[in-house]
């Protein structure tokens, strides 16, 4: 790293590369076999995921009734904190496993897809729940165009991967990612 001044101007050399950004880790036209089906296979990990978390939630409710019963009725005003619930544990569900080894949800895992950041390193606890959570933001108010936005790009990116700076790849293809995009993360 160099504090030298060269007329005027500073230079930090661990930040230099080509224009100061790094390249995409992952490009459509090189390996076009990493976002081959991708959208389709993203339907299909969502709705596994779905199952996924609305399982802990119904033995919840479950469990609550059962106990309103039991108590006689005092129980059930358990059943406030069955939203909000859903909603951390969905949060930490998604927090938790792209933050994980896999870098994908379960569903993410059984479609074998994984969740990136642009410049190839993997996700991390607090990028998976932004992610869980501005997909849900944006799916309620911008439906369709989430949709339509992954099929006007090579890399199959939702809105919200956009935003986020991640992209979503085929793992089993998946090729060691390139020295630059490593020294990054």
């Amino acid at each position: 790293m160099s504090h030298g001044n060269d007329g005027g101007t500073w230079r930090n050399e661990a930040w230099r590369s080509e224009g100061g950004v790094p390249p995409h880790a992952f490009d459509p036209l090189m390996q076009p076999d990493l976002f081959r089906g991708v959208l389709t296979r993203r339907v299909f990990a969502f709705l596994i995921d779905l199952v996924v978390l609305s399982v802990p939630v119904i033995l919840a409710v479950i469990f609550i009734a059962v106990f309103g019963v039991v108590t006689l009725g005092l129980g059930w005003a358990l059943f406030w904190l069955v939203s909000p619930a859903s909603i951390v544990w969905a949060i930490v569900y998604y927090g938790a496993s792209i933050g994980g080894q896999h870098s994908a949800t379960i569903g993410m895992r059984m479609m074998d897809l994984e969740l990136r950041t642009w410049y190839g390193a993997r996700g991390y606890f607090v990028l998976g729940a932004t992610h869980a959570v501005l997909f849900w933001v944006t799916i309620s108010f911008l439906s369709p165009l989430v949709l339509l936005v992954g099929l006007l790009n090579g890399r199959r990116r939702l809105l919200h991967d956009i935003i986020l700076g991640t992209v979503v790849i085929n793992s089993s293809v998946r090729t060691p990612v390139s020295p630059a995009a490593r020294a990054y993360y």
